[in-house]
């Protein structure tokens, strides 16, 4: 048996950390199944020991797959590690595996091991903003490879997209999962972002047909929920190809969710954000890779944006998509990056984010979230052969500083202006427990979290009203 282990993996253009199911299992399923081997699939929660609390869910093994784990390691001839952190992040309800807790977990283990995903690049993996990548001895593995069975060539993904549909049914929150789908590789850009590993890849573009044929083989899956997201820019296409890849998705599938991820400003243009708009779902967000409004730190480092394009982007996606939707939330809106210790930072760099993030607010302009997060050093890339940590050391102690006064000054009156008081959400899917609060959200890209103060049932989908705002997220009540 060949037993694939999913530790999730978030990517600068791809994220398969639970609501998400990402592109390896998938890929790697359908490359198996094609061979006829047979074929195990469980996640790293079925390892993790439980901790036993009847207050608080347990998010480290809340996305356990309920098979005979035991059984199916005694059987086992390969296990396939998918792994990988390249965008570091807070999840709700999962935690991805760090390489030590993946070798420590299956070092016993007497069968061969694979590792593949972003973990088995030459950038190796780093769960936490700020730091370097992991440096762990990877002897454990028999084998290293980031292109195991071919899972980054886009003729054999053709099939392998297809024939590894079957595996989500395997998935713990099948079927109110997200399934993220890849359309193209690498960056457009010549020359990429100073820190981002992406750039450093070819960009190769999937053919559209081959993405529709994957959406329709998962959809008779019964998945429901899709995010057109491995990508570091969706409107690198023209626009008559856009169109096409979602009219065939709407009109084919009919899903209940369709959303896209990260798009470069320099791409948009009035006609791709309304045909968004046209055949999307309500919700969605455009992941915007700001990281600075500093001209002399997008210079230094290279950045995909300067402050006049984004704020004209995040007009003109507002023009368009801030229209309310039959699920609450606006069609359309941007969410922006917010990156700390990039080349060329000062204190003077703060206080010109602050200045247009304050311009967007007292603009009456709607941002669905801002992200906020410290560079992780990766090898090859230009920060890591440049300055390293060099500008992260001088300004750590500013960090939170800064980041509370965004949380505070900006995020909090930006939510309350998003969805005010009395705003009904309709499609919340309550998730995790914490004490005598459900915490729950919609299924979707970036969708608002909700604390509602009584222990619901979960895993099932409630109507909410807004009765107040924390920081980032929302107090409701079921109605």
């Amino acid at each position: 048996m060949y037993t694939i282990l999913d530790c999730y993996t978030d990517e600068p253009s791809g994220l398969g950390v639970p609501p998400y199911i990402g592109t390896y299992p998938r890929y790697l399923a359908g490359a198996l199944s094609i061979l006829g081997k047979e074929i195990a699939y469980i996640t790293i929660d079925d390892l993790r020991y439980p901790k036993k609390s009847k207050l608080k869910t347990d998010i480290a093994t809340y996305n356990k797959t309920n098979q005979d784990i035991r059984k199916i390691i005694s059987n086992t001839k390969k296990l396939i590690v998918v792994a990988g952190i390249h965008t570091s992040g807070k999840y709700l309800s999962a935690i991805p595996a760090t390489l030590k807790e993946i070798i420590r977990i299956i070092k016993p283990f007497k069968f061969r091991k694979i590792l593949t995903g972003p973990a088995a690049s030459v950038y190796g993996s780093g769960i936490h903003g700020g730091k370097f990548s992991e440096k762990v001895d990877l002897s454990v593995f028999d084998e290293i490879n980031e292109n195991y069975l071919g899972i980054n060539d886009y003729n054999k993904i053709r099939r392998y997209s297809i024939e590894g549909a079957f595996i989500v049914k395997n998935n713990p929150r099948y079927p109110n999962c997200i399934v993220e789908i890849e359309t193209s590789r690498g960056c457009p850009r010549k020359v990429g972002c100073s820190f981002c590993t992406e750039s450093l890849r070819k960009f190769e573009k999937r053919n559209i047909n081959d993405i529709i044929n994957e959406v329709k083989a998962l959809s008779d899956q019964g998945i429901k929920y899709f995010r057109l997201g491995k990508q570091s820019d969706f409107f690198a296409r023209n626009k008559n190809e856009i169109e096409k890849l979602l009219r065939s998705i709407k009109e084919d599938v009919s899903p209940d969710v369709l959303h896209i991820d990260n798009i470069n400003p320099s791409s948009v243009t009035e006609n791709k954000v309304k045909i968004v708009t046209k055949y999307c779902t309500p919700g969605n967000v455009a992941a915007l890779g700001v990281e600075s409004f500093d001209k002399n730190v997008i210079e230094q480092n290279n950045l995909n944006s300067d402050p006049d394009i984004t704020m004209n982007v995040i007009e003109i996606i507002n023009k368009f998509g801030s229209i309310r939707g039959d699920n609450g939330m606006p069609l359309f809106l941007p969410g922006i990056n917010i990156l700390f210790g990039l080349k060329g930072e000062t204190k003077e760099t703060h206080k010109i984010n602050m200045r247009y993030l304050k311009e967007i607010l007292n603009r009456k302009l709607l941002l669905r979230r801002i992200n906020i997060r410290q560079v992780v050093l990766y090898p090859y890339t230009k920060l890591y052969e440049t300055t390293k940590t060099k500008f992260l050391r001088k300004n750590r102690k500013y960090y939170w500083k800064w980041r509370n006064e965004i949380r505070h000054s900006i995020d909090l009156p930006m939510l309350k202006n998003l969805c005010p008081k009395g705003t009904i959400l309709r499609n919340v899917l309550t998730e995790i427990h914490n004490g005598n609060t459900t915490f729950c959200r919609q299924i979707g890209t970036y969708p608002l979290i909700i604390g509602i103060k009584e222990k619901l049932p979960l895993n099932q989908f409630i109507n909410i009203e807004v009765t107040d705002h924390m920081l980032r997220s929302l107090v409701g009540r079921k109605i």
